[in-house]
């Protein structure tokens, strides 16, 4: 019965630090409010949240105090809305309040449909949006097709970290996989630092860890290197050889959500993209 209570009182801790983590990364413009002239609290007031997800104040701040109330999946669901959570950060926050998630397949807020009309006109460049932790949010039928089938791996396998590690697939696809993957494992350890007691990034750690040991030989060095695009050689299993240069745009601050997009170098592989758009299927 004790250890019951203590798992409890961990879950609603945990619970806390993550809705404040949450709150306080948010401006008021991201979400149509306007941030006044006194502000001092970082990110967005707990009762701007309330305010947003259509709870009361009072309730709010006590899932903050890590108090020990009844939370419904479908208040979870629009807090959840109200902090702008990507699919994993959703996830994580269904688990922690011991809760089944009343629509796991819920877009990510972020991804605005201008923004996936943006994804779709780029075509057939491919190009992807995906946060610092290397979930990709959304994506256009090129980039859908580009390493391998995004479409058939479940949301949650749709990361850049995990495929390069364990996707055989897209493993096969990478030239140079050695350095390409040295070089990813550096970047995602430069982003890491600002996100270290935030459980989504220590969980996805500890899924690398324990499925590659690949990562954890790379992780060992220590290296870490900033963001940047760079000239990359992409083996297609439809189309062949790809040669590319990989850029990258920030939607917001640098630390947030990013356009990258797969631009070819030569008139061949800009031949071989529109195979590959013609390929893929009429809907990523």
């Amino acid at each position: 019965m004790t250890t019951m209570v203590q798992e409890s009182d961990v879950r609603r801790h945990e619970l806390a630090g993550f809705l404040r983590s949450r709150r306080e990364r948010i401006t008021p413009e991201q979400v149509g409010l306007p941030r006044g002239r006194r502000r001092r609290t970082p990110g967005l007031r707990r009762e701007e949240v309330a305010h947003l997800a259509t709870v009361g104040v009072t309730w709010y701040t006590w899932l903050e105090q890590a108090r020990d109330i009844q939370v419904s999946p479908q208040v979870l669901d629009a807090i959840a809305r109200a902090l702008l959570l990507d699919p994993s950060e959703r996830t994580h926050l269904f688990a922690l309040a011991g809760a089944t998630d009343p629509a796991p397949g819920t877009p990510c807020p972020t991804i605005t449909p201008s923004l996936r009309q943006m994804l779709v006109q780029l075509e057939p460049i491919p190009a992807c949006i995906m946060n610092s932790r290397y979930d990709i949010l959304a994506y256009n039928r090129t980039y859908g097709r580009l390493f391998c089938d995004l479409d058939s791996l479940p949301p949650e396998d749709r990361n850049c970290m995990i495929m390069a590690f364990t996707n055989d697939d897209w493993r096969a696809a990478v030239v140079d996989l050695a350095d390409a993957n040295r070089m990813m494992a550096a970047k995602f350890r430069a982003s890491m630092a600002e996100h270290l007691a935030e459980p989504a990034w220590k969980a996805l750690l500890g899924r690398l860890e324990r499925s590659s040991p690949a990562f954890r030989e790379v992780w060992a060095r220590h290296e870490v290197v900033g963001q940047s695009g760079r000239t990359k050689l992409i083996r297609n299993a439809h189309v062949g050889l790809l040669h590319l240069e990989h850029n990258n745009l920030w939607l917001g601050p640098a630390a947030g959500p990013r356009l990258v997009s797969y631009t070819p170098l030569d008139v061949e592989s800009r031949e071989r993209l529109e195979k590959l758009q013609a390929f893929a299927p009429a809907e990523a």
